[in-house]
């Protein structure tokens, strides 16, 4: 990997080409919804997100319209609270973290060097969940049917009580599978990054916005789980009267706030974080100098994610948590000032050192650091407590996120779009249309949004729909809404050039910005003609012939080796190839499995049971049949990449990016779980009695037989995993299964015994759903061992191609584990708090 020499020196045979383009060919007609190509869904994904952009703003300004003067009739209390909900829901959840993701699934194969990120039909599957269930929760609006509860949907205002129709219920079975799309996205994202790296790519190496992705990515599997748990709660209060939040019965509605926020805060960073990473990328380009203090940056970047977790009572700082909590909070939400000042000093050091061009990235960038300094530091401000307890909750908050979120992304993404444009047609937009837009954008947003500080300290409190005249709000905002249409003119002149180069022809994409990253190497529907091998941290910059020796198959893997899509795995430090990775190719699975998913979350929503279960089991059959496409034996053992170098096809065990991913799902997996667990000490630390004296617990002959069960669930797993033959392979996979089912029996009998009940009190009910949690595990097991064998019987599992076998063995261990750990709490934290 030292070698200056070229991989590639031969001559490339006839058709090799040819051949590539066959196997990366985009469907048309009809069929593209088939695709599964990196850059297509990338597309469909950032197009998708503008849309609900769009919406999202439609709403701001019909909130705007009716604050613009007192006492307004325009939108009633009912329609305004219905309005702003799905305003703060769309642009947070439909709008915010899809676009990054989107942006992330159309950049990062490409500036990786890979072909493709190494889930597809994942990818896939993220994007048609949240685009076909994300505009049918907007449709909520037109029926009277929109949640009413604000963004945050805070307990008890949400439960039965106060909100009983179907409003809340749409909020959360649908941002719930959303949120499971993220994490789908977020995944995929993860292992492209460490597995699919370009030769030579080492994480030094490694472009900034790779390393912020990467840092989202971790940070998305920490921080979604817990309003994946938060939702499932309330939905559980809803439908079935299982108290979590009822305070009467047990319940505390502050545990939905630590469950929310700790979502919530890191969110923001999630938002940032590839905005920032996509600042880093351009700045160098546009002063046309190597980025001042990268290293520092990317440690910056880590520590933001760190700090990020440590913030999430920053929004509670008026809910009664505790003097020495809040002062914790406080100290960490004024230190992650710091890592986020670094990168700030250095995009302006790489602008000082180098030459800037007033381009129109340059503009939004300029913009974007003005405006996000500024939200920064009225967060510096709202992290001191009695300034805090001031303005919490008026408007000075809603100004102080919006200068954070719009000025800390949507700038950045604007930015990005002028900058990375060309990439689909070779078209750039208009430079001078780009001055009005970002002369319109930048002061419509400051003059919506800075006098909301004013208002904010005045006394306007948050969530209003109309107010007196006397309070003296009233020139404040009109001023206010008057900014926001200035805003949204420059939104749609945006859209009108962007509609105009879209339909321009297409041409040559070149290098317009002089970039020195490699999603400007030449590239078609197989990404890069070769596979380029890295030496640098700028390799167009530092190696100028790259683009004509990858044009020209001079790298690795010039062609398609098995006549199927391929990229080559690497090792997640160094960057060295390992395997040739076989990537699935188009299908209808994706888009069934999605939109079954989303029928069935929305279905069961307006209760229709039946509809809603065919729905979920054409998610189920859409989902079986593409991993039973997947996982076959490769056509050949080994494969030539480069004159000098062949490597084995597809890997097993720990080797292999899909462990990688299941254990990644895994973690996600145990996020939930001790999502729930904390539900359940939170809830027992609220009680004077633990457990409560009519919830006496089992006998502790159940659980340790449970327990017993467990291991010996694992073992035979164990042994099965060793034995890929079907004869030896089913009865042990049955057998572990019969333990499986025998733990949980025990598990059951032993809570029906000790005579809880879940509609009792919430003691009973974070009981119930530990058990339940783990009765979910058990029938996705069932299923996967029926899988399993059925693949053993007809001879496609075999020691080459056993990732079912590797990662089914992971599940299943993760489910035993999960167990054990749920009987210890359900056992344990009552004896300690006696």
């Amino acid at each position: 990997m030292t070698s200056t020499a070229l991989p590639n020196t031969l001559p490339r045979p006839p058709g090799e080409l040819e051949r590539l383009e066959a196997a990366w060919k985009t469907p048309r007609g009809w069929r593209y919804l088939t695709t599964v190509n990196n850059t297509n869904i990338g597309l469909l994904y950032i197009g998708t997100s503008l849309l609900f952009f769009l919406l999202a703003g439609v709403l701001g300004l019909l909130m705007r319209m009716q604050l613009a003067v007192p006492e307004n009739t325009f939108l009633s209390a009912s329609t305004y609270n219905q309005v702003f909900t799905m305003h703060g829901t769309v642009m947070m959840f439909l709008f915010a973290i899809p676009v990054v993701e989107a942006i992330a699934v159309y950049l990062l194969p490409n500036m990786l060097g890979a072909r493709d990120l190494p889930f597809p039909r994942l990818s896939a599957y993220a994007f048609w969940a949240y685009a076909i269930g994300g505009l049918a929760f907007f449709c909520t609006l037109f029926v009277g049917l929109a949640p009413d509860g604000g963004w945050f949907m805070y307990p008890p205002l949400t439960g039965k009580a106060y909100s009983p129709g179907l409003n809340a219920d749409f909020w959360l079975l649908g941002i719930g599978f959303i949120e499971i799309s993220a994490i789908a996205g977020a995944i995929e994202l993860i292992v492209g990054i460490l597995f699919t790296r370009a030769p030579g790519m080492t994480l030094g190496r490694m472009p900034v916005y790779a390393w912020a992705m990467l840092v989202v990515g971790v940070m998305i599997v920490f921080a979604f789980p817990a309003i994946i748990a938060g939702t499932a709660l309330l939905e559980l209060e809803r439908a079935y009267d299982w108290p979590f939040f009822i305070a009467d019965r047990g319940g505390d509605p502050i545990l939905w706030q630590h469950l929310f926020w700790f979502f919530g805060h890191p969110e923001v960073y999630i938002i940032f974080l590839p905005a920032a990473g996509m600042v880093s990328t351009m700045i160098p380009t546009i002063a046309g100098v190597p980025l001042v203090g990268r290293r520092a940056i990317i440690v910056a970047l880590v520590a933001v994610g760190f700090f990020s977790f440590a913030l999430w009572a920053h929004h509670m700082f008026t809910a009664g948590l505790g003097v020495l909590k809040m002062s914790f909070v406080s100290a960490a939400s004024m230190a992650v000032a710091v890592p986020t000042a670094i990168q700030v000093f250095a995009w302006i050091a790489t602008m000082w050192r180098g030459r800037v061009s007033m381009s129109a990235p340059a503009l939004f960038l300029l913009g974007f650091m003005f405006i996000f300094v500024l939200g920064g530091l009225t967060g510096v401000m709202v992290a001191v407590l009695p300034f805090d307890w001031q303005v919490h909750d008026t408007y000075f908050i809603v100004a102080h996120l919006h200068y954070v979120l719009i000025g800390g992304m949507l700038f950045p993404v604007f930015a990005a779009l002028y900058y990375w444009i060309p990439l689909i047609n070779g078209n750039q937009l208009s430079e001078r249309l780009a001055r009005w837009v970002f002369g319109l954008m930048f002061g419509g947003f400051n003059v919506a949004f800075f006098p909301m500080h004013i208002t904010g300290l005045l006394g306007m409190p948050r969530r209003v729909y109309t107010y007196s005249s006397e309070m003296g709000w009233d020139g404040l905002n009109m001023l206010s809404s008057v900014g926001a249409f200035v805003f949204a003119f420059g939104v749609l002149l945006f859209l009108f050039d962007l509609a105009r180069t879209l339909r321009l022809p297409a041409k040559d994409i070149g290098n317009p910005w002089n970039a020195a990253t490699l999603e400007w190497l030449p590239s078609e529907d197989y990404g890069n003609r070769s596979i380029a091998r890295i030496t640098s941290d700028d390799p167009l910059w530092e190696q100028p012939t790259l683009a004509r020796e990858v044009e020209a198959g001079q790298h690795y893997l010039p062609g398609t080796v098995s006549g199927r899509r391929e990229t080559i795995a690497t090792s997640a430090l160094g960057a060295v190839p390992r395997y040739l990775m076989i990537l699935p190719g188009d299908s209808w699975w994706p888009l069934i499995a999605a939109a079954g998913t989303a029928g069935f979350f929305l279905l069961l929503t307006v209760t229709l049971t039946w509809t809603a279960w065919a729905c979920g089991i054409a998610a189920i059959v859409g989902i079986v049949a593409w991993l039973w496409q997947s996982d076959r034996p490769p056509p050949l053992a080994h494969a030539k990449v480069a004159d000098d170098l062949t490597l084995p096809v597809g890997a097993r065990g720990t080797a292999s990016h899909s462990w990688w991913a299941t254990l990644i799902m895994l973690v996600v997996d145990a996020t939930i779980f001790a999502s729930f667990v904390f539900a359940y000490i939170h809830i027992s630390m609220r009680l004077t009695v633990c457990p409560p004296p009519q919830a006496a617990l089992a006998a502790p002959l159940w659980p340790l037989l449970s327990i017993a069960l467990l291991l010996a669930s694992s073992a035979l797993f164990w042994l099965a995993s060793r034995a890929v033959q079907r004869r030896r392979l089913t009865p042990l996979v049955l057998a572990a299964l019969v333990c499986m089912l025998a733990a949980f029996a025990c598990d059951f009998n032993g809570q029906r015994l000790a005579g809880l009940e879940p509609t009792a009190q919430a003691w009973s009910a974070t009981v119930a759903t530990l058990l339940a949690y783990q009765g979910l595990h058990v029938i996705v097991l069932v299923l996967a061992a029926l899988y399993l064998c059925a693949r053993a019987w007809r001879g496609i599992l075999t020691s080459a191609s056993r990732a079912t076998l590797d990662n089914t063995a992971l599940m299943w261990h993760y489910t035993s584990l999960q167990g054990i750990a749920a009987a210890a709490a359900i056992h344990l934290v009552p004896w300690l708090m006696d």
